[in-house]
């Protein structure tokens, strides 16, 4: 029988340490809720993480990379080259999410899934080479079955050795030049918005540009439209190497029990894809950030979650994710070290 892990079940939430968090904020010198979202963040961690006072102070941060056949389309406003370009800025400390990782005191891990320049060896990524990036999805699937495996199998991979490094929180990150157009095309084929509502400049594009990406995508959607209903084949056709292996990490976190605080769109889309295949992984999945991409709004809507940061970003690489970090680590420290009204011999509210 053909493995199919990522149906396996999620990790269940711990309600008694949710429960016991939730009692705790209600103890603490401070209005009941005047910490507004900080207090649901440290109690929704409390229950992942089976800790009445939670941290995530060890952070791990995948960042996956693949090449897109679609970009043949004209639907990026750089060239392919850039992805491979990235990965060495990557691991030589350069990028953003490189900055971020340092400062936060994070792993980074970069895995190269498959771009255009498959002899590349760099020191620090692992090459995976799927293939030399994915097939033009308007002429055909982005990938085969096969590789749509073995790419969800990197991101299982990736969470396992997190699990190895002690991660207490996951974040996942993309580069791949043509990414937000495979992104928009699997957002409308799941949620059947129309193209125009999800698509978006992307690296920069001009008017005439996103118009051109616009009939792409609705080119691909016609072609792939048999098989809408099912998630696993549409991830197949229309995503990147990089998404799947995103939706991959994000089905293995919540089967593993790791929090998971999510990117930008398309992460938030490969978050997407996820609670198609397997509901109950929601629960393991935080939002980081809405991003300056249109279809973003209508993805975080369609999953019924309101973002910690709205600051206009649209870099990917995991980085609004982790601007985020520090909320996540206050709302922590808020809630394990503020005194109780007993402790601090305050006076509670009447009763």
């Amino acid at each position: 029988m053909t493995d199919t892990w990522w149906l396996n079940p999620c990790r269940a939430i711990d309600v008694s340490a949710y429960e016991q968090a939730l009692a705790r904020q209600q103890q603490l010198t401070k209005p009941a809720g005047s910490l507004g979202q900080l207090e649901a963040l440290a109690v929704q961690l409390a229950g992942l993480q089976g800790r009445v006072k939670p941290s995530v102070d060890r952070l791990w941060i995948a960042i996956f990379a693949g090449d897109h056949g679609v970009v043949a389309e004209g639907v990026s406003a750089f060239p392919q080259e850039v992805t491979g370009q990235m990965l060495h800025n990557f691991v030589s400390g350069g990028a953003a999410i490189s900055v971020l990782a340092r400062q936060l005191d994070a792993q980074l891990e970069v895995v190269d899934l498959g771009t255009v320049t498959p002899a590349l060896k760099l020191p620090g990524v692992r090459h995976l080479n799927l293939g030399a990036g994915t097939a033009n999805f308007v002429k055909g699937p982005a990938m085969t079955a096969a590789q749509g495996r073995q790419a969800l199998q990197a991101g299982r991979d990736s969470v396992l050795r997190a699990l190895e490094s002690g991660a207490q929180l996951f974040i996942g990150g993309e580069m791949g030049i043509g990414n937000t157009t495979a992104a928009s095309a699997l957002a409308c084929a799941l949620l059947d918005c129309p193209v125009k509502d999800l698509t978006g400049p992307g690296t920069g594009l001009n008017a005439q540009g996103v118009s051109q990406k616009v009939a792409v995508i609705e080119r691909a959607l016609a072609l792939h439209a048999g098989q809408r209903g099912d998630a696993l084949q549409t991830l197949f056709n229309l995503g990147g190497f990089e998404i799947v292996a995103l939706v991959g990490a994000y089905l293995a976190c919540a089967q593993e029990g790791v929090a998971v605080l999510v990117d930008g769109f398309i992460c938030t889309v490969a978050a997407l894809v996820a609670t198609h295949l397997n509901p109950a992984c929601r629960e393991w999945l935080l939002f980081g950030h809405r991003g300056a991409e249109p279809g973003h709004r209508h993805v975080l809507q369609s999953l019924d979650t309101q973002p910690l940061l709205d600051l206009g970003l649209r870099l990917g690489e995991g980085s609004g994710a982790a601007t985020a970090v520090p909320l996540l680590r206050l709302a922590c420290a808020l809630h394990g070290q503020m005194a109780t009204f007993a402790e601090a011999a305050v006076a509670d509210r009447p009763a």
